[in-house]
């Protein structure tokens, strides 16, 4: 984004001292979006406008329509998304009870599995079993080209190509294996990418693109956070919104077991990528130092010239805003569409960043310091 095109008068409303970029970074998780979509309101409400965002799966499709909007109408755009995915299971009175929530969010969960969500995707006709082999009805239980027509409608992908935000979305080349990101600063992006990022299988069909087939970029890794730091050109901060947490309790029941498993798999690779951030960091900062006790006659040294180039590094401020489940929810918490639950997420993500911004001294003096560093706000320490 250009000088000019900042929006300095939002920047100045927030008492955090805001770096040269503030970047998103949305993880997959299905139902669970909505905790990003509530995170982004609370961002809003603080006045911290966002230049960057990269997503996954849900992820994806939270931040093409943020991109994909002017600042005035993203939320509003947000939750007729959200407010269409959850129509067929409406909030309705229940009694507080953790068994009963639970039996209900299961019984949600089911309901999703035989019908669908509207405006995203529904159930096949026939299986895939008696389906023509290579056909896309062959690939996936359900159809989800309903999504293509929600995105066409709530997105406005001239303003998502041309617009002040840098948006990336990650999937995976079905024949090659590899992972990719489409990028709107490198080619003009529409429906089919942000599907492909979410063509979770066997559930979603892949997605062609020019003459290829791309599954969800989960599979390979659920955060895009490599992508933001690997083109990142400034001092940054990012807002890293994780959908399932690395740390948790002891499972007890089957249900816990499967919920667990599932938080390990999608939330691995995001502890291992900040890890290894905070590792090559370090790494650079010990050679920047080395490099400077280098006398005069080697500083045009090919070689030294190269690893003072190497060694060049930008301060990144990383707070992690990660959901932090309820007790009834289980292993089917990623596709419980129900508009109760979404609103409960909503309202977590908003409350993680008021926890967040109650805490931020540490993050303020971070970014003043120029140093690089990760933080979780909502628990009583920053890594």
């Amino acid at each position: 984004m250009t000088d000019s095109k900042k929006p300095s008068r939002r920047r100045a409303a927030t008492p955090l001292p805001l770096p040269s970029e503030v970047a998103l970074v949305f993880q997959g998780g299905g139902a669970l979006g909505s905790y990003q979509a509530g995170v982004f309101e609370a961002l809003v409400d603080r006045g911290i406008a966002i230049d960057r965002i990269a997503g996954i799966s849900i992820g994806a499709v939270n931040a093409a329509i943020i991109a994909g909007n002017p600042p005035e109408r993203r939320v509003e755009r947000l939750r007729a998304f959200w407010d269409l995915a959850t129509s067929a299971l409406p909030s309705f009175p229940i009694w507080h009870d953790e068994r009963i929530r639970e039996w209900l969010h299961e019984w949600s969960a089911g309901f999703v599995a035989t019908a669908g969500v509207p405006g995203f995707f529904s159930p096949r006709p026939i299986a895939p079993f008696f389906a023509a082999p290579g056909t896309p009805e062959a690939l996936s239980f359900y159809d989800s080209s309903a999504l293509a027509d929600t995105l066409d409608r709530l997105v406005d992908w001239d303003l998502l190509n041309d617009g002040p935000i840098h948006l990336s979305v990650g999937a995976v080349d079905v024949e090659r294996g590899n992972f990719f990101y489409f990028d709107n600063r490198k080619q003009r992006l529409d429906a089919r990418h942000v599907m492909a990022s979410g063509a979770l299988p066997p559930g979603l069909p892949p997605v062609e693109i020019d003459g290829r087939l791309w599954w969800d970029g989960g599979i390979v890794s659920n955060t895009p956070l490599t992508d933001v730091l690997e083109t990142q050109s400034s001092d940054l901060l990012v807002f890293q919104v994780d959908l399932f947490p690395a740390a948790s309790v002891r499972p007890r029941t089957i249900m816990d077991v499967i919920a667990r498993e599932k938080e390990i798999r999608f939330s691995s690779r995001t502890r291992q990528v900040s890890d290894d951030l905070l590792k090559l960091r370090r790494t650079r900062e010990a050679a920047q130092r080395v490099l400077e006790k280098l006398p005069e006659a080697l500083r045009d040294d090919p070689d030294v010239k190269a690893l003072c180039a190497a060694a060049t590094d930008y301060p990144v401020s990383l707070v992690q805003l990660i959901y932090r489940a309820n007790a009834w929810e289980g292993g089917s918490r990623d596709f419980e569409f129900s508009a109760r639950t979404m609103h409960e997420h909503w309202e977590a993500g908003r409350a993680a960043v008021a926890e967040t911004m109650g805490k931020a001294g540490l993050l303020a003096k971070n970014i003043l310091d120029g140093k690089t560093a990760t933080f979780d706000l909502t628990k009583e320490q920053a890594a």
